[in-house]
Formats: structure tokens, C-alpha cells, sequence
């Protein structure tokens, strides 16, 4: 994959739902006097059966403190209903963080596997293949009509979630989003913000998913996300080079007054923060900039950059919870430091 569509195609993720035959959905086992006994079951097989494959680690939700909840959150390994249902849930996470399976949180489970760069087709092999392990150990609710059985109706039939998170400065900055979202729709796919169903589009990062689940195969399903994605990707290479022609010394200008606050700066709140690293990205894949290190390889530490300085990670990085303007100290010296370690060239 070459570094014009790696600048565009961030990562993949392919998300499973699944329910277990013989139990009460998560909802309905919460009000079950022998919840708390039923969702250990679960757990105890699930963690038996992947901990036989490798050494997944266990995080039971209910012992985690509000600080290390959060921290999952922001790495996109736990979700936010997985928390509010802490009584029942809990989670196994791959010691790469590219599998999460959480445990009785809409539905009994739900596997992701994530991968740098995009290649649906792997995802989604590698996470069949947990799913294969789980459904050996305990039968899904699964019906011949309906396919796999979920607690939303909008899962139904394979309960497959194949999305892909996309950097689209261009297309969003030149309001072509509003015309893409829709014909989007009409054939099944959705476009969500960095976190999911009703987020915002942080940093110009999108996220592409199906939504229709129901009445398609899996195949369908990864061909037509396939299929959106490379138009997307050539949508926002042609507008990329239509700003840099239009807009010229304004754009380079911008980028690189982007690389000096960050590189300077000794405040940095987290949205300040977001907006310049797009500007960033921006100018390394419009190779404004140079490195010691392949473009690609500077845009995907710039995206573990941006994980790391998000407020929980933050606060586990330095041992202790800390007020906003510490954080915001805190992010613009390390992002000062993680600059010049990188020894970006302007």
C-alpha cells in the first residue's frame, strides 16, 4: 500500500455481536436474581477458551477504578455501555491491543479486531477465527431466517461491523462531506465521528461502516465497504491537490504554523491539540515535510501520539489524575519532545 492511501485509509476494524443460546440477553440477565452467577459463567469459558490460543489478559469491569475505565475508553478497547453494565461485564485484550472481546455489554459478546493501514480481508480472518474458538465452547442464538440473534435489530444476520477509520481533511474542510454521508447511505454504509454511533469528526477523522447487516453475506458486506472506501480515497487525493493548487502559500503556511505551536507551544488543550496535528498530517502527506523516517511511518506514530495524549492516558502516564491545565502543559512539552525525536525536516 503506498503512502497516498495510507494517509487516507488510517485503520480497520471488524466488530462481531454475538449471543449465547442458553442465556438471557445482557439486559435481561441484569434483572435475573442469579446474574452476577450466570455472567461469571460466561466469563470463566470465554477467558478459558482464548487464553488457550494466547495470553489474553481479563478486565473485570465491575473491579476497575473510574480512572482505568476511562483509559480503556479512549484506546477504543472498552466501550461506554460496558461500563454502565460494570455488574455483569467485563473484557479480554490481546497483549498488542489489536483484539478486545467484551463481555455482557449490549449483546454477550462482542469481538474487534483492529489493524493499522487498511486490509478488511485480514481483519476480518483473524477474527473469525476467535469467533470460531468462542462458538465451539458455547452455541450462538442464531436463527435460520434471522441469522445471529442480537439484542438491536440493526445487527441482525451476520451482526458484522466492518468499518474503516479515514483521514479527510480535504473532503471535510471543503464541505464535501455532506454530499458524500448521503449516497453513502443508499448503498447501506454510515459515517460516524472517531468514536462511534453520535461522535463528532475529530481531526478530520471519519470512520465508514456498513449498516446494513441484515439479509447479506459477510463478503457483501467487506465488498461494498471496499468499494466505498476506494472512491473515498480518491476523493480526497484529487480535493488534496485541488487546496494545494488553490489555496498554495495559505495552505503551506497553515501547516507549518501547525508545526511550530506544537513544536513551541507550553499550553495545549486536547481540541487545539487535535486541530493542529490534523494540519500536520495534513502537510506530511502533502510532503511539506521530510524525516529520517518513511512518511507513513511518521503519520502512524503521529496517530499513537494522538492516543497517548488523551486525558485518562495521559494521567496514567504521569501516576495520578490531573487538572486540565496540567494536562495541557503536560501534552504541549511531550508533543514539543516527540516532534523533535522525529526530526521532521521543513
Amino acid at each position: 500500500m503506498n503512502i497516498s492511501y495510507e494517509s487516507v485509509a488510517v485503520s480497520s476494524r471488524i466488530r462481531l455481536a454475538r449471543n449465547f443460546r442458553d442465556y438471557p440477553f445482557p439486559d435481561r440477565l441484569l434483572q435475573s436474581p442469579h446474574a452476577v452467577e450466570q455472567a461469571s459463567e460466561i466469563v470463566r469459558i470465554i477467558n478459558a477458551e482464548l487464553n488457550a490460543l494466547e495470553d489474553f489478559e481479563l478486565y473485570g469491569v465491575g473491579t476497575l477504578t473510574e480512572e482505568r475505565a476511562a483509559y480503556l475508553v479512549e484506546r477504543n478497547l472498552i466501550s461506554r455501555d460496558l461500563v454502565r453494565h460494570s455488574a455483569i461485564s467485563a473484557a479480554l485484550i490481546s497483549p498488542d491491543e489489536s483484539i478486545s472481546v467484551m463481555i455482557n455489554e449490549e449483546d454477550h459478546i462482542r469481538e474487534q479486531y483492529f489493524m493499522r493501514g487498511y486490509d478488511l480481508s485480514k481483519a476480518y480472518e483473524r477474527i473469525t477465527g476467535i469467533d470460531d474458538v468462542i462458538s465451539e465452547s458455547i452455541p450462538f442464538a442464531f436463527d435460520r431466517e434471522l441469522g445471529y440473534l442480537t439484542a438491536c435489530p440493526t445487527n441482525l444476520g451476520t451482526g458484522m461491523r466492518a468499518s474503516v477509520m479515514m483521514f479527510l481533511p480535504a473532503v471535510s474542510r471543503r464541505g464535501l462531506m455532506k454530499r458524500i454521508a448521503p449516497e453513502l447511505k443508499t448503498l447501506g454504509l454510515t459515517v460516524r465521528g472517531t468514536s462511534g454511533e453520535g461522535s463528532g469528526a475529530e481531526g478530520d477523522l471519519y470512520q465508514i461502516s456498513n449498516q446494513v447487516t441484515l439479509g447479506l453475506t459477510e463478503t457483501e458486506i467487506l465488498t461494498a465497504v471496499d468499494e466505498a472506501v476506494k472512491l473515498i480515497v480518491g476523493f480526497e487525493l484529487r480535493e488534496r491537490e485541488n487546496m494545494k493548487k488553490e489555496e498554495g502559500l495559505s495552505l503551506r503556511d497553515k501547516v507549518m504554523r501547525a508545526y511550530g505551536i506544537l513544536s513551541n507551544c507550553c499550553l495545549l488543550g486536547m481540541k487545539e491539540f487535535m486541530a493542529r496535528v490534523a494540519d500536520l498530517k495534513l502537510g506530511i502527506a502533502l510532503g511539506y515535510f521530510t524525516s529520517e523516517k518513511e512518511p507513513e511511518e511518521m503519520l502512524f506514530e503521529l496517530d499513537g501520539h494522538i492516543t497517548a495524549m488523551r486525558p485518562a492516558n495521559i494521567d496514567r502516564l504521569c501516576g495520578r489524575s490531573l487538572t486540565e491545565a496540567e494536562r495541557s502543559a503536560y501534552r504541549a512539552e511531550q508533543t514539543g519532545k516527540f516532534l523533535r525525536k522525529t526530526s521532521i525536516i521543513v
